[in-house]
Parts: structure tokens; sequence; C-alpha cells
């Protein structure tokens, strides 16, 4: 059956809105909204229902072959530099290193680092009583601490695998997971800067009002050496990016080199950095550990059963041939990577999350890839940190992030709003422009 232009660009419409309609409105978890978006488009479209559900199952297989190892061994990497303290020792030693006077830019670069392997949140809540004691120690305003950290983890967030929403987007677009993560780092410093920047300027504006229900968090027991905390970050980020710098030519390599490409792999690379992290504590108990992996196994669901059903969007969204009719109907090719920028920055504005807004994006971007002149291999690196960058635009009252900050600080919605909604829109768009000045480059 075929279907005009403005009627598929009207059922992808309603399809967006149902998704931000359920998760904003009622509440619904994202899984079931993209499950509902999904079948509403499929039927729409023409496909018999028994169609529409094999095309659901079969694009939310492919996305979870490809990242189901990567984020269960990426969640679990980040609970145990949370439970041994890992986290804390790194912030502590970049605080020693730059000094109490510099404090807001030193929570800026502790969040950029812890974040590599941790989410935002969870990164954000381990630290949040180390913010604190720091921000009395140097007397410097908690809002200029609590965005300053917060801005650091979350630029590192959107930008950069394992965290879900990029390496959703890496696996759906086609991208190497190691040049992503170099180029991706490279992309986060200029986001992370600006985002201390307007915190140390508005933040002086703005009272600073701390409410009473602050959440506190308390880690107990021994600390691990800063070379120990270190190593379980360090190791897997050099073996992947190995990896990708050695596989950049054609020549096959055997031998050790061809045992180092095994252990860049990001699933070996992360399960290496997983036991690495066992060391950060002295002795462990098998409750201890049983429970760590089970409640990375639950967290990791979570994320997975939504970046599964991202998936399976994508997959409606190929059958619809949106690629086909958005060609034909509109000139792409001017718009460049600000599309997939301002598709990602709409999604995130509505809906609050930036692995559902970037998850989404990638599959109605994918198929406008050769229209946008985004086909070849730097141009789907430079698409998907385009994505990242508008994942990062607007964070307010309807992203979880912006609550734990709030609670985890004490610190006014309005304050909020004022201060970190604001560098996250700045942060988007220096990230933008950073994609546009590679763009000219590579």
């Amino acid at each position: 059956m075929t279907h005009s232009f403005p009627y598929i660009i009207a059922l992808l419409v309603t399809g967006i809105a149902l998704i931000v309609l359920l998760t904003t409105k009622y509440k619904i978890p994202a899984f079931f909204a993209l499950f509902f978006a999904c079948l509403l488009v499929g039927l729409g479209i023409g496909l018999p229902l028994g169609d529409v559900i094999t095309t659901v199952k079969g694009g939310f297989g492919d996305i979870l072959k490809s990242l189901g190892l990567i984020i269960v061994l990426g969640t679990a990497l980040g609970l145990l530099l949370e439970y041994t303290g890992g986290t804390t020792v790194i912030a502590a030693w970049l605080l020693k290193k730059i000094g109490d006077k510099r404090a807001p830019v030193a929570m800026s670069v502790t969040g950029f680092i812890v974040g590599l392997p941790i989410f935002c949140d969870s990164g954000f809540i381990v630290l949040s009583g180390l913010n604190r004691s720091i921000a009395k120690r140097a007397g410097i305003s908690i809002t200029i601490m609590s965005v300053s950290l917060a801005t650091g983890l979350y630029a590192i967030h959107c930008l950069v695998p394992p965290h879900p929403g990029s390496a959703a987007a890496a696996v759906k677009i086609g991208v190497d997971f190691g040049r992503l993560i170099m180029v991706g780092t490279l992309v986060a410093i200029p986001a992370m800067i600006v985002g201390n920047l307007w915190a140390r300027y508005a933040g002086k504006k703005v009272a600073d009002v701390v409410a009473d229900d602050v959440i506190e968090v308390n880690h107990t027991g021994d600390y691990p050496s800063v070379i120990k905390a270190c190593l379980p970050i360090i190791v897997p980020i050099v073996l992947i990016a190995l990896k990708s710098f050695l596989t950049t030519g054609k020549t096959p390599y055997h031998g050790p080199l061809s045992s180092l490409l095994t252990l860049g792999d990001p699933v070996i690379a992360l399960l290496i950095g997983v036991l690495l992290a066992f060391n950060c504590k002295r002795s462990w108990k098998k409750s201890e550990i049983s429970k760590l992996l089970q409640d990375a196994i639950e967290k990791a669901g979570g994320i997975l059963v939504i970046i599964g059903m991202g998936g399976a969007f994508g997959a409606i969204l190929t059958a619809a041939k949106l690629g086909d009719y958005l060609s034909h109907s509109i000139v792409l090719g001017s718009f460049g990577i600000f599309f997939p920028f301002l598709v990602t920055a709409v999604l995130k504005t509505a809906q609050g999350s930036s692995t559902v807004a970037i998850q989404t994006a990638a599959a109605i971007v994918l198929p406008l890839l050769p229209a946008l002149g985004l086909d070849s291999e730097n141009g789907k690196l430079l698409c998907v940190l385009a994505m990242g960058g508008g994942s990062m635009m607007i964070s307010h009252a309807n992203d979880a992030y912006f609550w734990v900050i709030a609670k985890f600080s004490g610190l006014e919605m309005k304050t909020m709003l004022k201060v970190y909604s604001v560098a996250t829109i700045f942060m988007g768009l220096t990230t933008i422009t950073m994609v546009y000045i590679l763009s000219k480059i590579l």
C-alpha cells in the first residue's frame, strides 16, 4: 500500500507525540510508550498485526544482541566503583591536586572522569556528599559546585559509550566504538568547560537557598589507592582505543597483536574493568558480590528493555520507508549534521530522557543518512555526536537527572532552571558547534 508524504509525516509525528504524552502526562514507562507507538505506526502504514509484532521482535532482538552485554558489564563496573569508594578516591585526589580555590573546576573534571564508566545520576549521588563538604570547606556556593559536578558528568554521559544513548546510536548508525570514545571525549571537553563557566557565572547571581529535604549519602569501609581506583576505568578505554586504532587499516594482524584486538572488544574490555574493580576492596563476602552483581543486572535490565524497544521503533520506521519519502520530498542535504541535532533536541526537551531521545532520533535519521550527506564513516560518526549534543538540551523538570541534582544538593527548582537547565542549552550548542567544526576538518 502506497501512502502520501503528508500522511507518513503525520503518522510519525503522532507516534512521537504518543511517546511524549504517555511518558510525561500519564507517567507510563518508556518501554510501553515505545511499544504502543510501534503498534500505532506499524498498523498506520498498513502492516498486518502479525507483521508488526514480527518487525518489533526483530528490531528488539537486533539491538540487544549488539548492546546487551556491554550495558550489563558497564553497569556492573559503575556499581562496583561506587561501592568500593573508587569514585570518591578519584574525586579527592583531583581536588587535592587542583586545590580548594579551584574547587568548581575540580568537580567538573571529577564528574567528567568518573562519568566515563558511571551513569550521570549514579555518579552524582555517589559524589554528592563530597561535593557538599568541599563547598562548605572552600566557602563556595553549593549551586556553583553542584552544577559544575552535574555538567561534568552530563557532558560525557551524552556523548560516549558505554552509556546507553550513545552506545545504542552507534550500533544503529554503524559507528566504531573506539572512534566514538576518542572523538566523543574530545568533543565533550568544551561542553564540560561551558557548563562549568555558566555554573560559576549564573551561580553567583542566585540566592544559595538549600532545601530542607537534602538526601545524604555516606560511604563506609576502606578506600582503595588512586591507582587501583583508576585502573578499572583506564584499562578498558585504552584497550578499546587501541583496537580502534589498529583496525583503521585493512592489514590483518596475527600473534600478540591479534590477541590485543580480541581484548579490545568492548565486551572483553569492560569485563577486564569489572575484574579490576574487584581489586578495589581488600576482602569480599559472598553476599556482597551476589547483591552487587544482582543489582547491576536489575539496573541494566530496565535500561535494556527501553533500548530494545527503541530498536523496535526504528525497525517499524524502516518498514515505513520514511527515508524514501523524506529524501524525495525535502532537500535534506542543506541541513547536514543540524538535522539529527534538532530532532534529538526536540525529543529530549519534550519527554526528558536522553536515552529515549537519541534512540528515537537514530531510528528517524538512519534512512536519511545518504540524503543528509552523512553516509560515510566520518559522516556517521558526526551524526552520532550531533545527536549526543541534541540529547543534552534541554534538561528540565521532566528529566529524572534534574531531580537527582536538586534533591541531593538541596537546590530549589527555580535555581535549577536558571543555572542547570540553561547550562544544558549552552552545552548542547557548544557540542554542535564543535561537531560542525569537525565536519570541516574530517
